[in-house]
Order: structure tokens, then sequence, then C-alpha cells
């Protein structure tokens, strides 16, 4: 449960960090990360132009170098991009002048005041310089469908367990996430609908 829906201590080391929306009201915000890749960024958009939905992108800027073509799209059918760094790095383990840098060379390929970190972690300065310029966008719900340890009725089973009124869910639009997500993604939905869960876009 520490990985699937942090706890309340780690949220607070980040301060006007958004892991929830609307508390009170059935809705979801459905994300997905790493993306835009061809093998896999297509088919999520089918999924959810087949369910109506929109959702929110946090793109690798390197990806969106590599395949502006797919980064359109998104954005073409009505869904959200957000900043995900250029090189999918993570704060902890690079000097925060590296981070911070790697963040803007992404910024001039993603049009967004979205971030969210990868894998969730990043010094307490780097965050706080980001503040001022993003709306940083964490989680509530995060599915691990890009774990080799996880099953694909194990990613759709922690969606079942954890989401609640205003969870941000995270999916993967990754090579590694494809064989959870082509079962969970749909199934979730699906379940999601049926426990009378509306969709919402990040900003709604």
């Amino acid at each position: 449960m520490l990985i699937e829906r942090p706890p309340f201590l780690y949220r607070a080391f980040f301060p006007g960090a958004h892991w929830r929306f609307h508390k009170e009201e059935k809705v979801v915000y459905l994300t997905f990360d790493d993306g835009p890749i061809p093998e896999m960024t297509p088919w999520v958009l089918d999924v959810l132009d087949q369910y109506h939905i929109r959702a929110t992108f946090f793109c690798v800027g390197d990806n969106v170098r590599k395949y502006p073509h797919i980064y359109r799209e998104i954005m073409e059918r009505g869904h959200l991009t957000g900043n995900h760094t250029f090189h999918h790095l993570q704060g902890l383990k690079v000097r925060s002048k590296t981070y911070l840098k790697d963040i803007q060379e992404a910024e001039e390929r993603i049009e967004s005041k979205l971030f969210r970190p990868p894998h969730g972690h990043m010094r307490l300065p780097q965050f706080f310089n980001l503040r001022k310029r993003y709306d940083v966008i964490m989680w509530d719900v995060v599915t691990r469908d890009y774990s080799c340890l996880m099953t694909p009725e194990q990613v759709f089973d922690n969606v079942k367990k954890y989401t609640r009124n205003g969870s941000v869910i995270v999916f993967h639009d990754s090579l590694k996430a494809e064989e959870k997500i082509k079962y969970a993604l749909p199934k979730s939905i699906e379940w999601l609908l049926e426990q009378g869960y509306q969709f919402r876009l990040i900003g709604e």
C-alpha cells in the first residue's frame, strides 16, 4: 500500500502538490506516464476514444522529440499533456541544477504547466523551485503496471482496491507496462463506470 497509495506523511513533504481532487464527488482522473511511443500511446488513445474519456499524459521530452506526431495526436484527441522531464530523470539521483535544466529542456517541446516527477521522487529544493512555475501533479493510486512483479490481474485489483472519490490514477504508456495495461486498462474503465465514477481532466 505504501507504493499504490502514498501515505499522508509522504504527501506532507510536498505541500501544494496535488494528489487527489474533489474528494466529495464520485470522479476520477486518469493519467499516463512515460510516453509517447508508437508501440503503446496510439493504443491507449483508441481505448480512451472507445469509452469517450479524456486523460492527462505526462510525457518524456525525448519521446516527444522522437515522436512529435503522436504528441500532437494526444492533444488533437482532446487530452492534456504534462512535463515528465526530458530524460525521465529521478530528482534524488541528480544534482538540482541538472534536474531543473532537464525539465526546462522538456518544456521547450511540451506545452503545459503541469509537472509530474518520475518515480514521484525529488529533492525538496527542486520541488519548491518547480512549484513556482508548475502545478505539480502526483497521484492517489499508482497501478504498478510497470512492475515485473505484478500480474495483469493484480494491476486491475490495485485499481479496484485503492480508487476512491477524487483519485488521480496512474497507468504507463510504456513497453514495460504493455502486457499489463492491455488487460487492466479496459477492465478498470468498465469497473469504474459500473461503480458510478465519472472521468474528468485535471483542472476541470
